[in-house]
């Protein structure tokens, strides 16, 4: 007896339609119970069929061979890429910016409740800062929000000085002013008051 045949109720088992219907349904039912386990099978690299693999060296940049190499070398290889990817902690991504720009020129600061990644830096080169920014988004984990702050130190000097024209008025305006023949205004000497 069928699994399917056994929820239905007993006068149906001795009819022969519902026995071939139910029978048609149970191949179905098993194919998909194969598909479901294969979905599952796939979710980890070490049971992944060799689609999913492929998916994963196409996402990792790998350009593999399966001719010349066996999927249980791939399936290595892939879980290997993924091993060397450090996870994201503040001090590593800190380490690594120090290295590029040099101690104490960066600032890392993570807020978990907002995922917020601030990064504040005192860079004037824009190759080194673009490659800071490929750094920094490389590292971050995807569901956090980066927001670059800058700390460049400069002086600010204020000088004032007043100044004074007189603007002598050419034409009205009206119609018998013509843009371009007339100028509008003429500038005088610029006078210094302060």
């Amino acid at each position: 007896m069928n699994r399917l045949l056994k929820h239905l109720p007993e006068f149906y088992e001795d009819i022969e339609d519902f026995k071939e219907l139910t029978d048609t349904e149970q191949v179905e039912l098993e194919l998909l119970d194969k598909q479901l386990l294969r979905l599952l099978d796939n979710q980890f690299i070490k049971a992944a069929d060799a689609d999913t693999i492929k998916r994963h060296e196409d996402i990792l940049g790998i350009r593999a061979d399966p001719a010349l190499e066996t999927l249980e070398f791939r399936r290595m290889r892939v879980i290997n890429r993924y091993s060397t990817k450090p996870p994201f902690t503040v001090r590593y991504l800190q380490n690594r910016l120090d290295y590029l720009i040099g101690e104490g020129r960066t600032a890392v600061n993570v807020d978990p409740s907002e995922f917020l990644l601030r990064v504040t830096t005192n860079i004037k080169d824009a190759p080194v800062f673009r490659e800071v920014d490929y750094t920094i988004q490389t590292i971050k984990p995807a569901n956090m929000v980066y927001q670059q702050d800058t700390s460049i130190q400069s002086d600010i000097e204020l000088k004032e000085s007043i100044t004074m024209r007189e603007l002598d008025r050419q034409a009205r305006l009206s119609t018998s002013w013509h843009v371009g023949k007339t100028p509008f205004a003429v500038a005088g000497e610029e006078v210094i008051l302060k």
